[in-house]
């Protein structure tokens, strides 16, 4: 791979797997797929879900609220989900099985308890930034390569505001796995085409 290419890995946390908190289906699949990519590239950044205990976003924190109902917010709609990725859990450690050692950056997201967070670059607020952008810039990445947990929300949150960076945006199909919630997989895949995101296999970069 080139110099100017950069892996984000995103979300490959214990609550995301299928014995977690907010289980990803078949989740673990892709940490074998993942882990062959990582040697491929020289530029690798890893994301987590990092939430404070009394996150806004979490249904137990909202009386007479379940798992996955919407709620409305000064930013809009949001999902509620369970309690997840407390900071310091073991559900927020990056998975088993992961080789997480040729991480170079570390984007810790979702610490702001009255704003949720599925982007690499921008909170739901859609004006709080990570700073993943700049670094990325400052070490001259133009193409970014995204594998992780889950496509159709933080992995397609991600390659949306990356796209909206400038940057071009390639998304690796069998190093992810979706929660397609109501048909958010589809709607996701059709704001890729909008926007001019690749779909690829691991393969076609072994290659």
């Amino acid at each position: 791979m080139n110099e100017n290419q950069c892996l984000v890995v995103v979300d490959i946390q214990n609550d995301f797997l299928e014995t977690g908190a907010l289980p990803v289906p078949e989740g673990s699949q892709i940490i074998p797929t993942v882990n062959k990519l990582l040697p491929l590239f020289k530029h690798i950044v890893f994301t987590q879900d990092w939430h404070p205990k009394d996150h806004i976003s979490f249904a137990d924190n909202h009386d007479g609220k379940k798992p996955y109902d919407t709620i409305n917010l000064a930013y809009g709609d949001q999902v509620l989900w369970p309690v997840h990725c407390v900071q310091e859990s073991e559900g927020a450690k990056l998975a088993s099985g992961l080789n997480g050692t040729g991480k170079e950056k570390v984007i810790k997201k979702g610490c702001n308890r009255g704003v949720d967070s599925y982007s690499a670059f921008l909170e739901a607020d859609r004006k709080t930034k990570t700073g993943l952008a700049d670094w990325l810039k400052q070490h001259s990445i133009n193409e970014l390569f995204f594998c992780g947990l889950a496509t159709d929300f933080c992995v397609s949150w991600s390659a949306l505001d990356a796209a909206e960076e400038g940057f071009k945006v390639v998304i690796i199909r069998d190093a992810c796995k979706p929660i397609d919630l109501n048909g958010s997989l589809q709607k996701a895949e059709q704001e890729w085409k909008k926007v001019g995101i690749q779909l690829i296999e691991s393969k076609d970069l072994q290659e």
